[in-house]
């Protein structure tokens, strides 16, 4: 018998009348069933952070790093039951669901260092005679209660990415995670209930994506920050034009391997980003462009390394890919990859159905048009190509309407600073893939992969405003 789960109002833990399954991916196992909340619940919840705002933006520094370092430690005491949960809800192998759990912690804890480094700056404004003898002192507050949107694919640490900073900078935060993963959010939210701070400083609804969008209009809420898909953020920013908007988008991620790398650590490198998520990850791997003289070698090498992966249950600790999220899912990386090879692409491994897993997939002989290749594929399959000039390979990866991050695998610095010049995108990672994240480093990216920037210290400051406070008549 599956759990009944009740969600989080400002302190409150209830059910609704109405409730929906949680499945595995895997088997389809009934993981737990969750409650639905009900209209008034959610007016709850965003006026209760709408009282509570002047309380938390005047919370002082050490009751808000404190109650985040707590939340860190329980992540740490908890992380064998978070894994489990990440991996069972979402079908992430255990062995990522411990990383995600961890991460989680750690960015709970860079929270708390980041929330006690905040301390204003002053300007002189004694600079032209006609000023006078001032000075200005410069702070930043909140701008107010914030909606955030959470996605299946890390259930929960791009949640801490949204409530760890609204919680330090003292912003209200109402959580909406995915309906097919929203364990990860309440267990973070019985993590905020144990803390100190206000209850209505927090809220978890696992609410439907039509609920979601009347929230995103509502004129309480001073910031949106959303991880999804582009059509709906794109969609979600139009909708609230006034408001403060965060996206994190999708992506189409190219890697470059040039002839003077490490092809035995590239292939490596790239049989772990483009499936380690099952490729269900923004910054998967998906391009891989290798220079011509070297192309052969390393088509070999990545072929094997990518046949050394291990397909299967996620909760086995040996597992590296699991399934796919769901039936649609499966179905649309099917078809994209079947229409590619009808179009002339090569499979050089995978490129099987075997519900609910797709094969980890390398495909070559690509074309600029082929979806498996110009949209979001968000699955298994990585496609390969060559160059033979390195002008021409940074050209091709920003030949996208995505650009959030990439990779380079070269040695010569010349190449490296060309390439991060040059190539659009928000995050440059060289000699590793583009699926590297360290969550304190600014993370977003251009075009259609959204706008603003994630990152402890970089959302703390999207979520708050600069106020100058000038001084005057001060002696200087």
């Amino acid at each position: 018998m599956a759990d009944m789960k009740k969600y989080l109002v400002a302190g409150e833990w209830r059910a609704g009348s109405e409730s929906f399954e949680v499945k595995s991916p895997y088997d389809g196992e009934v993981v737990a069933t969750v409650s639905s909340p009900t209209e008034g619940d959610v007016e709850d919840a965003v006026q209760a952070a709408a009282d509570c705002f002047d309380e938390a933006r005047k919370l002082p520094v050490h009751a808000r790093a404190e109650a985040l370092a707590q939340i860190s430690k329980s992540l740490i005491e908890r992380a064998d039951e978070v894994a489990e949960v990440i991996a069972r809800e979402g079908g992430k192998p255990l062995k990522w669901a411990k990383v995600e759990a961890a991460r989680a912690a750690s960015t709970f804890r860079w929270a708390a260092e980041e929330t006690r480094r905040e301390g204003g700056s002053m300007m002189r404004l004694d600079t032209e005679a006609s000023l006078g003898s001032r000075l200005g002192l410069i702070r930043r507050f909140p701008l107010g209660p914030m909606l955030a949107i959470a996605p299946f694919n890390f259930p929960v640490n791009l949640v801490a990415h949204k409530m760890a900073p609204a919680l330090a900078v003292g912003a209200p935060v109402v959580i909406k995670p995915a309906t097919k993963t929203p364990l990860g959010a309440l267990l973070l939210g019985e993590m905020f209930d144990e803390t100190a701070l206000p209850p209505g400083m927090c809220s978890v609804l696992p609410v439907g994506g039509s609920q979601a969008g009347e929230m995103a209009t509502d004129d309480r809420f001073a910031k949106i920050s959303f991880t999804g898909s582009s059509e709906v953020g794109w969609k979600l920013r139009a909708a609230a034009p006034k408001k403060a908007v965060t996206l994190e988008l999708g992506g189409n991620a190219g890697v470059i391997v040039h002839d003077d790398a490490d092809l035995a650590r590239a292939a490596q490198r790239v049989a772990f980003g483009g499936y380690y998520q099952a490729g269900q990850s923004c910054i998967a791997v998906q391009r891989v462009l290798v220079h011509e003289s070297v192309a052969a070698e390393f088509t070999d090498a990545l072929v094997v390394e990518v046949e050394k992966l291990k397909t299967g249950d996620p909760m086995d600790p040996e597992t590296d890919v699991g399934p796919v999220i769901d039936h649609d899912s499966l179905e649309r990386i099917s078809a994209w990859v079947d229409e590619a090879v009808q179009a002339g692409a090569e499979i050089l491994t995978g490129g099987k159905r075997e519900d609910p897993f797709y094969t980890p997939t390398v495909l070559t002989q690509t074309k600029d048009d082929m979806k498996v290749r110009c949209e979001e594929i968000f699955g298994p399959v990585v496609t390969l190509g060559t160059y033979s000039d390195f002008g021409q390979a940074i050209a091709e990866v920003n030949n996208s309407n995505y650009g959030l991050q990439a990779g380079v695998f070269t040695r010569d610095l010349d190449r490296i600073m060309l390439a991060y010049r040059d190539i659009e995108v928000g995050g440059l990672i060289v000699n590793d893939v583009s699926s590297f994240r360290a969550d304190q480093m600014p993370y977003g990216g251009t075009k259609e992969s959204g706008t603003g920037r994630e990152g402890l210290r970089w959302a703390m400051n999207e979520m708050t405003e600069e106020k100058v406070l000038v001084l005057s008549e001060v002696p200087l």
